[in-house]
């Protein structure tokens, strides 16, 4: 990347670069509808993909190759081993660059782009605004399902940016630890169905993910509006360990990738969640618009 600290860039960016040798772009969207009955319906974006994409882009496959099937969740992050085999066969690997984007809201390119800092691999940033940015500012697209060039992934996972709930239920009354909760604030306030049990995880503030997004361009607020935020909230302090959650790790992953932007990079990601933590009725919840 022209800034490999940025995690982001711009449709311009990709369009000059679209024809570097070492540059992988990748189409990671993912369609996930939660209707009132409570229920999840998740279908990948290959249809969607097929359609129209950036020309070049390769796809893949968050939920089918970069999940745990074998948790009790859905979308838990897959071993370094698995992780690296499913990286290496869409040409994600050793001494190439990636651009992530999804044909949404960001989260999904945010999730990969996060999976991809847990394993070890920093020269990968989002496309901002994704592919409704690229159609927006007129640049082509392709229906041409590009075959990848295989790489070799060497996994070098980073334990400290992946968080269990034991790790949270510890961090609850640790002054050196801020939960951040990604998800709306009706959700947080527990006026949502969406779980099995209502509220939010005491202590944990409420940042939606929705609110470090430009409504006008679908694109990120700009980074001294993102730090603005996240100062006031408290997760730039060098002595605090911002730790982010939502339902199942997705939105987490994005509010992580913005604090990258802001200059945060070492935020945690609680890939159970509210899937896992609603799950268990030992833990507790609070509802209302406190954190505690």
């Amino acid at each position: 990347m022209s800034d490999p600290t940025s995690q982001s860039v711009g449709p311009e960016w990709l369009y000059e670069h679209l024809d570097d040798e070492d540059l992988v772009i990748v189409d990671a969207t993912t369609h996930l509808s939660m209707p009132p009955d409570g229920s999840v319906h998740i279908e990948p974006g290959l249809d969607t993909y097929a359609e129209a994409h950036i020309p070049g882009a390769v796809y893949a496959d968050l939920f089918t190759d970069f999940s745990d099937h074998q948790a009790p969740q859905p979308f838990t992050a897959v071993s370094s081993d698995r992780f690296a085999i499913a990286a290496g066969a869409v040409g994600i690997g050793d001494g190439r660059r990636v651009v992530v984007y999804d044909q949404s809201s960001g989260i999904w390119a945010a999730r990969l782009w996060w999976q991809l800092r847990l394993e070890g691999f920093d020269d990968a940033a989002v496309l901002d605004g994704g592919f409704p940015a690229w159609r927006a500012a007129g640049y082509p697209v392709s229906e041409e399902q590009v075959i990848p060039r295989a790489a070799t992934f060497t996994a070098h996972r980073r334990p400290e940016l992946l968080t269990s709930t034991q790790d949270v239920l510890s961090a609850i009354d640790d002054p050196h630890m801020l939960i951040i909760n990604a998800l709306d604030a009706a959700t947080y306030r527990g006026e949502s169905p969406s779980y099995p049990r209502r509220g939010h995880i005491p202590g944990s503030i409420n940042i939606p993910f929705d609110d470090l997004v430009d409504p006008s361009t679908g694109r990120l607020r700009p980074r001294a509006e993102l730090r603005e935020i996240f100062d006031q909230a408290g997760a730039l302090d060098p002595d605090v360990r911002p730790v982010t959650y939502c339902g199942g790790g997705i939105a987490a992953s994005g509010v992580a990738h913005a604090l990258a932007v802001a200059g945060r990079s070492d935020a945690a990601v609680y890939d159970g969640s509210l899937n896992a933590w609603t799950a268990d009725e030992s833990l507790p919840l609070v509802e209302g618009p406190d954190p505690r």
